[in-house]
């Protein structure tokens, strides 16, 4: 038995590019492979690539509603709806003064 449907929510923090990253059909693929079964209240940790001029934060994905029971496969449809700020801390800061500074040597 499979899953059917699953409702993840992202944190409203996360920038508009950041969940344009989290909706992609890539990321769904990914879920679909390495997540489940589902279960309403699992929160999973994803990263999120910003690429090379931006931090990669884990972001912290909810699950709201599971239709179905079971594992995740390839007909499994995910949804994405958006919950309240968490406090993820993502950004094209690493080539900014607000970016983190280096480890001391």
């Amino acid at each position: 038995m499979t899953t059917e449907r699953v409702t993840l929510s992202y944190p409203a923090d996360v920038s508009a590019w950041g969940a344009d990253q989290l909706t992609t059909d890539h990321m769904r693929a990914y879920l679909r492979k390495t997540k489940g079964p589902a279960r309403e209240g699992d929160t999973w940790d994803v990263f999120l690539d910003v690429g090379c001029c931006g931090d990669s934060p884990d972001v912290p994905l909810v699950v709201e509603a599971v239709e179905g029971e079971g594992e995740l496969d390839a007909d499994t449809a995910i949804e994405f709806v958006e919950r309240e700020a968490c406090g993820v801390q993502s950004g094209w800061e690493v080539q900014s003064e607000a970016g983190p500074e280096p480890a001391e040597q």
